[in-house]
């Protein structure tokens, strides 16, 4: 074999080790692509099936919301209003002595029916829907300041949207969430809530000004994960920031559709 031929063979190995080398580069990039793609598509599932669960879930909570609602409106309020009724009847049988302390009876049967009336509006789905996210948010907080909980105000800015209705409910479902752990938790005096309708956005700021928390207490049950999860499906920006005797505020951030 004289040296051209060795040359050649040489050549010629070389050409096939690079066209091998070349088609392993080329498969190992088509499966590594593959394989992420893969990955991607799975990420993606999981993704969407949390997403149909936690739906599913709200679903389920709201139904359960709307029963208790039915349930407090038409059996327990037609009691009271039937024990209302019957204590107004036997106040014309009484002196005049008795019957003041029969009156004062009354009234707090009265309250408390006005109250079970206000309280089954902001749990029924249906009535939300029909009322918008900021009448919802009026009632609840009036609700809130005729008990004397604390004195409860609402701002709103910019100019009011249509929202969808499906996720205005649960925009209110994080923001009573809050409010709920606001009157059982922090004793605050004060609860202030402002909504911001921006150009692209919805900004809802809600802030107490009770004893607060370290960042990091929060147990995992206290709602904040319902919250959060809540946000999620709709694609808002969700942020709790708080300190020691420096009150909790939640910072929704939610794109128009």
């Amino acid at each position: 074999m004289n040296d051209q031929e060795v040359q050649m063979l040489v050549a010629a190995t070389s050409m096939v080790l690079l066209i091998l080398l070349i088609t392993v580069i080329i498969l190992f990039v088509f499966f590594q692509k593959r394989k992420l793609k893969f990955i991607l598509e799975k990420k993606e599932a999981e993704k969407r099936y949390m997403e149909e669960i936690a739906k599913s879930q709200i679903e389920i909570q709201e139904q359960a919301l709307q029963n208790m609602s039915w349930e407090l409106h038409d059996n327990i309020g037609q009691l009271l209003s039937v024990a209302r009724m019957h204590i107004n009847i036997l106040g014309t049988q009484l002196t005049d002595e008795n019957k003041e302390k029969l009156d004062d009876i009354s009234e707090i049967v009265g309250k408390s029916l006005q109250e079970i009336r206000l309280l089954s509006k902001t749990m029924n789905t249906e009535i939300i829907q029909n009322m918008g996210l900021i009448k919802s948010i009026e009632v609840e907080l009036e609700r809130f300041n005729k008990l004397n909980f604390l004195v409860a105000t609402l701002q709103v800015s910019g100019e009011e949207r249509d929202l969808d209705i499906k996720e205005e409910i649960i925009l209110f479902r994080i923001l009573q969430e809050f409010f709920s752990n606001a009157i059982k938790h922090s004793k605050a005096k004060n609860l202030e809530v402002t909504l911001n309708f921006e150009a692209d956005r919805l900004n809802i700021v809600a802030q107490d000004d009770g004893v607060g928390f370290e960042e990091g207490e929060i147990e995992k049950g206290s709602g904040l994960i319902n919250m959060k999860s809540r946000a999620a499906i709709i694609k808002a920006e969700f942020a709790m920031k708080s300190a020691k005797n420096k009150g909790v505020s939640l910072t929704l951030a939610y794109p128009y559709k």
